[in-house]
């Protein structure tokens, strides 16, 4: 995969500066668009998707039972299945996290029990002997999940998404530019983190409210740069955005105006290609179809980070 990592853009000339810049973005997601494909096919993003496909979609009902018991919960798997398809362990003392599994069994086509409970049931259905009912849900019980944080053993594939470079400053500068984008943000301790493995997060307020980002601190200051332009641009292109199936699309925008900013101060942002490959809600040639939105919300972050760093 190509390196988005460059020597910082400079856009001198205020007649061109329009011109100039937007053909240079245009060329960028060009570059971006190529890079997802190269993504896509490569051997650490197929190990990945093999790892992925191995963890179950659970219910909103699960999905709430499970934040509900542990919070930072990221990936979830069963004792067993921890052990024969990931080689990890439960930490000896983990408490288990309880969800509702099915229960899968033969059912009466008349009124759905299984074969035990229709034995004991009103039902007077005998068309067909039991052995013949197809299988199908007839309940559900409690059943223990780990979550691999309550595991120890063979890391999982991960995919390089961090940015890097020189991030200190530009960092600073978005920090001191929020009030200029209409955005509160706060940076917070990774131990005092509430959102899982999520870098950053945009909470809407009260229509007369500031949106909120909150970025969680670590020592990549490259990526904590650009995960504060991803949220920022965020809050400037979704404030009024309620459909969650668009949600692949919010995201492809975002991360679009993340690689673009963050390669204009010079910060390598080829990780951006791995972030939309994983994401896989929408063809990264969809980017072009909102070139003008893109181009438009990076150019006001770009501006905003460059009148604070001259008022230095």
């Amino acid at each position: 995969m190509s390196t988005s990592s460059c020597p910082r853009e400079t856009f001198d000339d205020s007649s061109t500066r329009n011109d100039e810049m937007h053909s240079t973005i245009e060329t960028w997601l060009e570059e971006l668009v190529g890079e997802v494909d190269d993504a896509v096919s490569s051997e650490q993003f197929r190990e990945w998707l093999d790892v992925q496909s191995e963890f179950h979609d659970y219910s909103p009902r699960n999905t709430l039972l499970i934040k509900l018991q542990c919070p930072h919960a990221t990936h979830i798997a069963g004792y067993r299945t921890w052990h024969n398809e990931f080689d990890r362990h439960v930490t000896e003392g983990e408490k288990a996290i309880w969800i509702w599994a099915p229960i899968i069994a033969s059912k009466c086509p008349e009124c759905g029990n299984s074969s035990s409970y229709h034995d004991r049931s009103e039902c007077e259905y005998d068309e067909t002997d039991p052995s013949e009912w197809k299988n199908g849900l007839v309940g559900f019980r409690p059943a223990p999940v780990f979550d691999i944080s309550q595991t120890e053993g063979e890391p999982l594939p991960e995919l390089e998404t961090e940015a890097i470079g020189e991030g200190d400053e530009v960092a600073s500068h978005l920090l001191e530019g929020a009030p200029s984008l209409s955005v509160d943000v706060v940076v917070v301790p990774l131990s005092e983190w509430p959102h899982g493995n999520a870098r950053g997060v945009c909470q809407y307020r009260a229509p007369a409210e500031r949106p909120l980002v909150k970025v969680r601190d670590r020592e990549n200051s490259a990526d904590l740069a650009v995960t504060l332009i991803h949220e920022y641009a965020h809050t400037l292109l979704h404030g009024d955005a309620e459909d969650e199936t668009n949600r692949s699309e919010r995201e492809l925008e975002a991360e679009a105006v993340g690689y673009i900013v963050g390669r204009y101060f010079g910060l390598d942002t080829s990780g951006s290609a791995f972030y939309l490959a994983a994401w896989r809600g929408d063809e990264p040639e969809a980017i072009f179809e909102r070139l003008d939105r893109i181009s438009s919300t990076a150019e006001r972050i770009i501006g905003v980070v460059d009148e604070v760093s001259k008022d230095e």
